[in-house]
């Protein structure tokens, strides 16, 4: 082979640098190496398609050379062109740069200039600013000054008006004058000229008071004429005088300019000015204010109540004997004598000219509401120094209610306005109220369990009243709680009512454990009176209880505990228990209906227990009988009771007698139905389970089931023997037939082998041909039982 050309000696070396692996080692890390070896792959690529394996054609080597390096040329040129085209670009950019810069200076320069330009304009102008300012400022006072000489002269003026129409007796051009005083006085509201409205309040109040006294003597005179105010009950109607249409022309006349003095004398009011000589307060005197402030009483009223007031006073303030804090009533009973009595006068007399005058008020609630301010403060006065005597204290609470029951129905009062049950709701007095209500109650509760009739029903000769069989120490227990209840019911806030409501709960719960305690000592004989009456004593209280729960009130109370958030009633409750009161699903005595009926449940089962006992007792020889050997009996109508019988049955009818003449009605259903349940099981397990019958052993259990132990109980239910499904269904296997029979056992055994080898699924269950008998209760494996305690089997 010939030796290789240069050429051919400078390609091999350029194929083995490409080849030659490329150092991993740069900051380019495995994407150069990978980039690298790709771009191997394309060398050999191209070398493999232009050259091959053929060494022959490597003479062509110098030809792809020169190709490359044309291309090399070209591609480099264009790099060249591209290059150079990019600094032209640039450096327009510069220039247009440099060029914003000195146009940005330019405007800097011109920005400082005007700058020092205004702020030298402003330091001239200053002086003229600050002479311009006084001068404003003159004028601004002289202004005010202006208007408040104005106002002060507009004033005068008025002032002058009513004093002229005063002199000249155009009373309603006075009140006219004085209305306009009143509303400058109203616009001066938010003035800060506090001299101008003081001496504006000053000459409003100096006249209004002047016309008002012109207005209210003549009134009184009037008043005096119509024979006001009337003090006792009118015994006919007064006959009417020759003046009589002119002393209604004066009355309508008078009211009518009272009224229209209404509105400045409300201002004169609210100002915190002292109120005219002699005329009640609207509000009392105690900090216990009603929840809603009402508005001032209206003049005509104001002054038809100086008299009443002054009688007030001087009877029930100071060292009268008639001022008496254990007689509260005789200032309560005056305070509604004068109501009723005055009725027939305001609407007859006032009523009328204030509807024609447009007043929308009611003559007789505004009587009302000016004697309550008396009262109100005589009670709230009283309260606060009876707090330390129990017996006034009650006494007064007690007077206090009873008004306010009569005030609301008689009187007709409206139940918006308050009365005086919110002088009750001060937190020392409704404190006291509470402690006071518990002392009582616990004080009554021992005096009722340990007074001599306790146990007995007051009602106990009456049976149309005495469904409940309650002792007398529950009924009046539950007696009184409802008088509490009553008491607090017409309270006007619920937090103060649900208070009560909790301490009703406490004494119900407090009653419940001491009957428990009476209990205990009892149960040595549960089927003692006392016990009994007990157990009635816990079941009527039950009841009253679920009732109240349903009530209309104790509900609306529920729904006030849910959204006040009460603890007094809803503490320890989880958030189940409060969403299921919200819902009224629950009620406010479940608690106590629930250790109730578990002290019920107790009691009954303890009571029935000792029954059981006895009649159990009653039962062995009845067990212990000859059943084997009892010859067949063809003829029922010839059959008697067994004797091993009778002593239990005896048992069983003297206990129903008895349970049903000491037990309520509705704890006798529980109480033998529970006894025949237990009975049936007795008697299931210890007469029929525990011994083999003979076809008449047979005949004679069912008769003495049929015909004797169950018409015991038919008294109280239509199909007793429902109650002893054992003992009936048994009786019903024992006395089938011997065919019966016979076909019954192998039914059962063949589906007792089927059910143990898993087989017959198919064929219908045994239960349905023990239904055509009439057994449901007894399950096969016990009626199978029963069919082997059978005697009379073919062969035996």
């Amino acid at each position: 082979m010939a030796a290789p050309t240069a050429v051919e000696k400078t390609m091999t070396k350029r194929t083995e640098t490409l080849l030659k692996p490329v150092s991993t080692t740069s900051q380019a890390g495995e994407s150069f190496s990978a980039d690298s070896w790709t771009g191997q792959d394309c060398l050999v690529d191209f070398l493999e398609k232009e050259v091959g394996s053929d060494l022959k054609s490597l003479k062509n080597v110098g030809d792809l050379l020169e190709k490359l390096r044309e291309e090399n040329n070209v591609l480099e040129e264009q790099v060249l062109t591209v290059s150079s085209s990019v600094p032209p670009k640039v450096s327009a950019a510069l220039s247009a740069a440099e060029e914003a810069l000195c146009s940005l200076e330019d405007l800097l320069q011109r920005e400082r200039l005007t700058s020092n330009m205004l702020h030298q304009h402003l330091q001239g102008a200053q002086p003229w600013m600050d002479n311009l300012g006084q001068t404003l400022n003159q004028v601004d006072t002289i202004e005010r000054h202006v208007k408040y000489l104005r106002c002060l002269q507009h004033i005068e003026e008025l002032s002058a008006a009513v004093q002229q129409c005063l002199m000249t007796s155009s009373v309603w051009e006075a009140i006219r004058a004085v209305d306009n005083m009143a509303a400058l006085d109203a616009g001066l509201n938010q003035s800060g000229c506090s001299h101008l409205k003081d001496f504006l309040r000053e000459t409003l109040h100096f006249w209004h008071k002047i016309i008002k006294d012109r207005l209210a003597s003549d009134f009184e005179k009037v008043l005096t004429q119509l024979h006001w105010p009337i003090i006792s009950p009118p015994t006919q109607s007064l006959t009417p005088t020759a003046n009589a249409q002119e002393i209604s022309s004066q009355l309508e006349l008078l009211v009518t300019q009272l009224l229209a003095l209404q509105t400045s004398d409300d201002l004169i009011s609210q100002g915190a000015l002292a109120p005219c000589q002699g005329v009640p307060s609207i509000q009392p005197a105690s900090s216990a204010t009603p929840p809603s402030q009402a508005p001032p009483l209206c003049l005509p009223i104001q002054i038809m109540l100086l008299p009443l007031s002054r009688r007030f006073r001087y009877h029930f303030y100071g060292n009268r004997q008639t001022n008496s804090l254990s007689k509260p009533e005789w200032y309560l009973t005056q305070v509604l004598m004068w109501m009723g009595n005055s009725s027939t006068f305001m609407e007859e007399k006032i009523q009328p000219i204030l509807d024609r005058a447009g007043a929308t008020i009611s003559a007789m609630v505004e009587l009302c509401r000016g004697l309550l301010s008396l009262v109100q403060e005589k009670v709230a006065s009283d309260a606060s120094r009876l707090l330390y005597d129990d017996v006034l204290f009650c006494h007064l609470v007690e007077e206090v209610l009873q008004f306010e029951k009569e005030l609301r129905s008689n009187q007709s009062y409206p139940a918006a306005l308050p009365g005086l049950l919110h002088l009750l709701l001060e937190d020392a007095t409704l404190q006291k109220w509470l402690t006071v209500e518990k002392k009582m109650a616990v004080e009554k509760m021992d005096a009722m369990l340990s007074a001599e009739g306790a146990w007995s029903s007051q009602y106990k000769d009456i049976s149309d009243m005495d469904e409940l069989k309650a002792p007398d120490c529950a009924e009046t227990f539950m007696t009184l709680l409802q008088v509490i209840t009553e008491r607090y019911r017409a309270l006007p806030c619920p937090s103060a009512q649900l208070k009560f409501l909790g301490l009703q709960r406490e004494l119900v719960d407090d009653f419940r454990i001491r009957l428990t305690q009476v209990m205990k000592e009892e149960s040595r004989c549960p089927l003692g009176a006392r016990y009994c009456a007990i157990l009635n004593a816990v079941n009527y209280i039950s009841t009253i209880l679920g009732d109240w729960g349903d009530n209309v009130f104790f509900l609306q109370l529920q729904q006030a505990a849910v959204s006040l958030g009460e603890e007094v009633v809803l503490g320890g409750l989880g958030v189940l228990e409060v969403g299921r009161l919200a819902s009224l699903e629950g009620s406010l005595f479940e608690g106590l209906l629930a250790l109730l009926d578990r002290l019920k449940g107790d009691m009954l089962g303890r009571l029935l227990e000792w029954t059981m006992r006895e009649i159990a007792d009653k039962a062995k020889p009845y067990g212990q009988d000859r059943w084997l050997s009892l010859p067949p009996q063809h003829d029922q109508s010839t059959m008697t009771l067994s004797s091993s019988a009778c002593p239990m049955m005896l048992c069983v009818r003297d206990r129903l007698l008895n349970l049903h003449q000491v037990l309520s009605l509705s704890l006798f259903q529980l109480a033998w139905q529970g006894l025949a349940e237990r009975l049936d099981n007795v008697l299931y397990q210890d007469v029929i389970l525990s011994n083999h019958f003979s076809e008449g052993g047979a005949a004679q259990l069912q008769f003495d089931m049929t015909r004797n132990l169950f018409p015991l109980f038919g008294h109280y239910c239509k199909r007793p023997e429902n109650f002893f499904k054992h003992v009936k269904e048994a009786c019903i296997v024992l006395c089938l037939n011997v065919g019966s029979a016979i076909l019954l056992k192998n039914l059962l055994k063949e589906s007792e082998d089927e059910a143990r080898d898993l087989a017959g699924a198919g064929d219908p269950p045994p239960e349905s041909a023990l239904n055509e008998l009439g057994v449901y209760c007894l399950a096969p494996c016990d009626v199978l039982i029963l069919l082997n305690l059978r005697a009379s089997w073919p062969g035996h």
